[in-house]
């Protein structure tokens, strides 16, 4: 009995004939599903790179500027955003300058602007939730923060290996380059108070 059943393996082995057009069928999904999950994952990847480098180009746009900022400036560069961004992307941008105080030992925010619908702007109230993502930094050092949050549907959803819709979050600090500080014009939010950057511009 195990003699034969050995030679029918051997035999099986040795056999080249099939059926191309089952074989295909059998393995056509799973091909299929390989390649549109690794499409997928890799533009996902691609999405956050692309995500990154706006963040950066925008903080560092801004890190260069010696006169205070307005709402045409967040405007512009918040379009750039998008532009850079996948087309039609839904993204959202948050733009602060954070101040830290060692006798207080805590952070400040001298002004904060936002622009989409996902985000609201930073105030000394709310601000104290960024305190593990901000660098070490000297008494009344400033940096320039920038927020970017975008939902981005895949090329393909596939719920079965948990890949579907994705928020991508980016947050990017920079230090002023060539002032002390970058103020802002107009009315800003600070500890609940109104007031205008443009007078500080020099502190």
């Amino acid at each position: 009995m195990f003699r034969k059943i050995t030679h029918k393996l051997q035999e099986f082995r040795r056999k080249e004939d099939g059926n191309i057009a089952l074989e295909a069928a059998l393995y056509l999904p799973l091909l299929l599903g390989v390649f549109a999950a690794t499409y997928t994952l890799f533009d996902l990847f691609r999405q956050e790179t692309v995500n990154s480098k706006a963040a950066y180009t925008v903080s560092d746009l801004i890190s260069r500027e010696t006169a205070a900022l307005n709402d045409d400036y967040i405007d512009s560069i918040y379009t750039l955003g998008k532009l850079m961004a996948r087309a039609g992307s839904d993204m959202s941008m948050r733009v602060s300058v954070i101040r830290w105080d060692a006798d207080d030992d805590r952070h400040y925010v001298d002004w904060s602007v936002e622009r989409g619908d996902q985000m609201e702007i930073w105030t000394d109230a709310n601000v104290t939730a960024l305190n593990n993502k901000l660098p070490l930094m000297p008494d009344q050092e400033r940096v320039i923060v920038v927020e970017t949050w975008n939902d981005v549907e895949p090329a393909f959803r596939l719920e079965a290996i948990g890949v579907g819709k994705r928020e991508i979050y980016n947050l990017v600090f920079t230090r002023p380059r060539f002032a002390s500080q970058v103020a802002f014009e107009g009315s800003v939010v600070s500890d609940g108070s109104v007031h205008d950057d443009d007078d500080n511009a020099g502190t």
